[in-house]
Formats: C-alpha cells, sequence, structure tokens
C-alpha cells in the first residue's frame, strides 16, 4: 500500500508540473483540467493511506471531506477549493466557450499546490502539522 500511495502522489507532483507548463504556455483551460488532477490524485493518495479507495470522482470527494476534512485533519476550506477545481475543470474539458483566463488559472493552480503539498505533510508528519 505504501508503494501504491508514493506512486500517487507523484503522480499528483507530475500533474501539478504540467499544470504549471500548460500556463507558462498559455494553455489556461489545461492548467485548470490538470490543477484539479494534482489535486484529485493526492485525495486519492490520501485515502489510499487509509485503506479507501471509491470508482468516481465525487465519491472520493465524499470521503475525504468525511473522512479528512470534517474530522480536522486539514483545513475545511479544501472542500470548497476542491469543489471549485472540480467545477471548473469540467468547464475547461468540455465548455467551448469557458471563463477560464489567467486569473482564474493561476489561482487553481496555487490551491491545488496548496492541497498537494498539505497531504504531502500529512502523510509525513501526521495530523496537526
Amino acid at each position: 500500500m505504501k508503494e501504491e500511495v508514493a506512486l500517487t502522489l507523484a503522480k499528483a507532483r507530475e500533474k501539478l508540473t504540467t499544470a504549471k507548463l500548460d500556463f507558462e504556455g498559455g494553455q489556461f483551460a489545461d492548467a485548470v483540467s490538470r490543477a484539479y488532477y494534482c489535486a484529485f490524485h493526492a485525495i486519492s493518495a490520501c485515502l489510499l493511506e487509509q485503506g479507501l479507495s471509491y470508482s468516481s470522482h465525487g465519491q472520493l470527494i465524499g470521503a475525504f471531506n468525511r473522512e479528512i476534512l470534517k474530522p480536522g485533519l486539514l483545513p475545511k476550506d479544501f472542500a470548497k477549493d476542491i469543489q471549485t477545481l472540480f467545477d471548473d475543470r469540467q468547464s475547461a474539458d468540455y465548455d467551448i466557450f469557458s471563463p477560464i483566463d489567467v486569473g482564474l488559472a493561476q489561482t487553481e493552480i496555487m490551491m491545488a499546490e496548496k492541497i498537494l503539498t498539505s497531504i504531502e505533510g500529512l502523510l509525513l508528519n501526521g495530523p496537526g502539522v
């Protein structure tokens, strides 16, 4: 299980790197999409550490809110950030006329990075970090 958690965190880091490259290249919608997947994989790793895995994005996000955020292991405002990342990823990937711009992309990359680094800290050091 530890190897799977580490590989999933590595995938999250990879998505964050890709989000930043997309941003630098002016591909703001793709940057937002990759930022969401950074958070998605980080959340997956966090739940895998507890022996939990889910087949849908909604189930994964719900379990993260219930198992990690509600008990206060990470900031509760991450729930709003994750929902924003999810909603904007949907828009970025599927809407022809998307509201994604440079400011939104930059903000969401920072949100995803904060979620990832917080989860890495939790998994490395335990609660209260």
